[in-house]
């Protein structure tokens, strides 16, 4: 299933780079994120929770960042998350490209090629799609938010 997002962040481009390439900084803008652990310079464990449908889910799983460019402002990533009390799991390739928005925001598009199975699989596209725009847009949210703070 492939998803393509653009979300407007308030804040230079800059410093959402500098930002969004901070996974355990990042990873606190998630909803119902838990947990992060860094295995490495580019591996990272850790757990979200999310209701999708009728169903709670816990996915736990690792995010590799397979390439970061900080001159193209692009960054791609692989995930792989699995829940063991439904038996479902999600294999995703992502990759976020951050551009100048004007008046010192920054557009993130988020292009994501997923494969779901088992439970999570069973609950459709238009399901998925509709919990991964909420999910997005809180986490615009709160990464405008963070910055905006700091």
């Amino acid at each position: 299933m492939i998803i393509d997002q653009r979300l407007v962040i308030e804040a230079p481009t800059e410093k959402v780079w500098a930002f969004t390439m901070s996974l355990p900084d990042i990873a606190r803008c998630v909803p119902g994120f838990e947990q992060i652990d860094q295995v490495d310079d580019t591996t990272y464990t850790g757990t979200v929770k999310a209701r999708v449908g009728p169903v709670a889910v816990r996915l736990s799983g690792k995010l590799s960042v397979a390439e970061r460019d900080a001159d193209a402002m692009q960054a791609k990533m692989n995930v792989e998350a699995a829940d063991r009390k439904i038996r479902g799991s999600v294999n995703a390739k992502v990759v976020m490209q951050l551009a100048p928005e004007g008046d010192g925001k920054t557009a993130m598009a988020v292009h994501t090629d997923a494969a779901i199975f088992g439970k999570l699989g069973e609950f459709g596209q238009a399901v998925v799609r509709r919990k991964v725009s909420q999910v997005m847009d809180e986490f615009a949210a709160n990464v405008s938010r963070e910055l905006t703070a700091s």
